[in-house]
């Protein structure tokens, strides 16, 4: 079962079991906010409903059987089922999508075919009744009936079932206005009279009669809305389009190697630690290490990183990337649900089914929308014919009324921005997990880096080895290394590459932002920082502590070796300030935030990294601890905090910030208590992220202020006959084409650099 996003429920424990389910049937947000209701009255459950996936995510007690869930989102008289795979149901949910798309195409072609010569028909007898000929009624309802029939029938479906189980939404409206528009007509005919055609004079209702006909109203009514249901559904597919493509880079088959020879298998079979084949041309099957060869891999699909990446023996490979050059021999590192793709694509998914806290009260409003909106249809024939008015007036008015309101355009307004946005940061390698993330951007004022792994490389190189008077050079090194070996830092991968075959450690500890220590060949070897060895009571010479600051001066990191109470030695490792790092600085302070250097390292390297990418303010030799504590006094000053990292030592302080920014080959701590995943190595995807996250923001904001203005200027011009079926029914279509329209916009981001 796919874990997921937390649910609407704060309070849900968070080691609750998680599921999603696709949920087909829904036509409006008031549809969802059902479902969710519906879901949440179960005991121990937690649902959130997202109307522009389809989809419920779902939190709820160990006891609960989730198949339960389904049954109970049956009752309320929709489809629903368990997604059990990501990429599988994504591929449904696709198939499903194109089948609604034709189907509404079809429907849409044989509404206009036969509604606009209804209408010129109806149009031209209004304005010359002289044109009139005998049984011209009865042309318009041949006309009108295929229209109202099968081309409305998905809204009578819908409206019936609705009926059935004591709910109402937008079909329920759209239903209502085209049947009594239909019946009324029905009823002048047959009732004799003389009838007149109803699409009058202008935009308002005022002009029609108490005999007039409106099969046109019915017919143009049914035209519009399925015209609007349509573009909505190929923006709303078009709008998941990017995590489709996300979902399907990863390859079908490898070539693996074992031990009667290689042979094709579905990647499903690799198994961590199996070697493939990657031959140019190919995929990369899964995330490696490369153990034979050398070549350049495209990750642009991945990352959106425009030049290949060169990869030799003992460097990473991601799944997914396109080996471009030449042939390679990989060792599997990840598979399956592990994989950073994986990983990417469940950020994306878990972003989409979020909802910012402006969707909830949109959620609030859709819930009683439809039932609002019916209310005020009585009203209106109420109010129309107690001021005299002929029953045909005040039928047109209640018909506006009803075809006039559009609940869609507020549950689309976030969802159909969320989606569209995380797509499209997904081709730039940035995952943003969630609205919340999207509404952090909007205050930040203060961007708070890392040095190691963010505004340099992170691949660390040895320069120097000194050690102490009668300590040989190679035992200092061999000891190092072994205890680094056991380590995931990029200061230690240096000195493990330089220090080759190295002893056993054991009992090895981590000590973020200090050091790491671990039992080698019987001695407790301590390799890290001066206050480290102090705090355990290893003297340091005075040779040592001179060698230390001219190898910081110089922009080296140094970090001290020590065993039976004395330190032996230092190492001395250099790192490489990223070619992009001053201009991303550059570009953050042209988006109006204040850049900040928090680094662990020594105050020299710190000034010297600072100096060369351009930030002044500079806090150095922290702990982990004393980064959450900058955090904090940055926060109590007032300042809305952004931290960028990659290590162990960065998770607290991205978990402490308001906006969190992991760089995507960082640590699982890191990216795991981040808001933002950061999956290009280049330093100026930040800018882009907060960029991008800002777009997206406004785009939601813009939709909502849309979706409540025009329900509120709408509904009044109806209700006083200011509108017509007509033009009503279009306006209601046009108003959520509007809004997904408006989010597909996002696809187009380019960062203004």
């Amino acid at each position: 079962m796919t874990a997921t996003t937390t649910a609407a429920n704060p309070d849900a424990p968070a080691t609750a079991p998680r599921y999603e389910i696709s949920v087909g049937g829904m036509t409006c947000a008031a549809c969802a906010a059902r479902v969710e209701r519906r879901l949440n009255k179960l005991d121990g459950v937690s649902a959130s409903v997202n109307y522009a996936t389809e989809r419920a995510q779902v939190s709820c007690g160990p006891d609960v059987d989730p198949r339960l869930l389904v049954e109970q989102v049956q009752r309320a008289g929709y489809q629903a089922r368990r997604v059990d795979d990501v990429a599988g149901a994504d591929g449904d949910d696709d198939s499903e999508q194109a089948r609604r798309v034709t189907d509404l195409r079809r429907r849409l072609a044989v509404a206009a075919v036969l509604a606009v010569p209804l209408c010129d028909l109806s149009l031209a007898l209004s304005l010359f009744p002289e044109l009139r000929f005998p049984g011209w009624q009865w042309v318009c309802l041949v006309l009108a009936a295929p229209v109202v029939g099968w081309c409305a029938l998905p809204f009578h479906r819908v409206a019936l079932a609705g009926a059935r189980h004591g709910r109402s939404s937008m079909d329920t409206l759209v239903s209502g206005g085209v049947l009594a528009s239909s019946a009324w007509s029905l009823w002048v005919m047959v009732a004799g009279g003389t009838p007149a055609p109803g699409l009058g004079q202008g935009l308002s209702v005022v002009n029609g009669g108490g005999h007039a006909l409106y099969l046109e109203v019915a017919a143009g009514v049914t035209t519009f809305v399925l015209a609007g249901r349509y573009f909505e559904a190929r923006a709303k597919r078009s709008a998941g389009a990017a995590m489709r493509a996300l979902l399907t880079l990863g390859a079908k088959d490898v070539e693996v190697v074992r031990a009667d020879g290689t042979r094709r298998v579905p990647v499903t079979e690799l198994l961590v630690g199996d070697v493939f084949l990657a031959r140019p041309g190919e995929k990369i099957a899964t995330d490696a290490v490369v153990v034979e060869g050398r070549s350049a891999l495209d990750v642009s699909t991945l990352t959106g990183e425009p030049v290949p990446r060169e990869v030799g023996v003992g460097d990473q490979a991601v799944g997914g990337a396109v080996n471009v050059g030449g042939w390679l021999r990989l060792r599997a590192t990840r598979v399956g649900a592990d994989t950073q793709l994986a990983r990417m694509a469940r950020l994306v998914r878990d972003a989409q089914q979020g909802k910012a806290a402006a969707q909830r009260l949109a959620d609030r409003v859709a819930a009683v929308f439809v039932p609002a909106v019916l209310a005020l249809a009585a009203l209106t024939a109420a109010g129309w014919l107690l001021a005299g008015q002929p029953a045909g007036l005040a039928l047109t008015a209640t018909v506006a009324v009803l075809v006039v309101a559009c609940p869609c355009a507020l549950g689309l307004a976030t969802p159909t921005a969320v989606l569209v946005g995380t797509g499209r940061g997904a081709s730039l390698g940035v995952f943003i997990k969630g609205p919340a993330a999207l509404e952090a951007t909007r205050a930040v004022d203060t961007v708070v880096l890392d040095k190691t792994g963010t505004l340099t490389e992170g691949r660390m190189r040895l320069v120097d080895v000194r050690p102490a008077s009668g300590q040989a050079s190679a035992e200092l090194l061999a000891m190092a290394g072994a205890v680094e070996a056991a380590s995931e830092h990029p200061i230690a991968a240096a000195i493990t590459a330089e220090a080759g075959a190295v002893p056993a450690v054991t009992e090895f500890e981590a000590l973020p932002g200090l050091g790491a220590r671990g039992l080698v060949d019987g001695r407790a070897v301590v390799v890290g920082r001066e206050p480290l060895l102090a705090e355990l009571g290893m003297a340091v010479p005075d040779e040592l502590r001179a060698g230390r600051g001219e190898l910081e001066r110089a922009g080296a990191t140094v970090v001290l070796v020590g065993w039976d109470g004395h330190a032996r030695g230092l190492l001395a490792v250099a790192d490489t300030v990223r070619t992009t790092s001053a201009a991303a600085v550059a570009a953050l302070r042209g988006l109006g935030l204040h850049p900040m250097l928090v680094t662990g390292d020594n105050a020299g390297t710190a000034a010297a990294v600072a100096a060369e990418v351009g930030i002044d303010d500079v806090v150095a030799e922290t702990l982990p601890a004393d980064k959450v504590d900058v955090v904090r006094r940055l926060q109590r000053d007032g300042h809305r905090v952004a931290v960028v990292g990659d290590g162990v030592n960065d998770a607290a302080a991205l978990a402490a910030a308001d906006l969190g920014m992991a760089i995507g080959a960082g640590t699982d701590a890191a990216i795991e208590a981040a808001d933002i995943v950061l999956a290009r190595e280049d330093l100026l995807v930040v800018p882009d992220a907060v960029e991008l996250a800002r777009r997206t923001h406004r785009t939601i904001r813009g939709n909502l202020w849309w979706a409540f203005g025009y329900n509120v200027a709408a509904l009044p011009l109806a209700m006083t006959g200011l509108l017509s079926p007509l033009v009503a029914g279009a306006a209601m279509s046009l108003s959520s084409v509007f809004v997904v329209s408006h989010s597909l916009r996002l696809r187009a981001f380019r960062p203004n650099r």
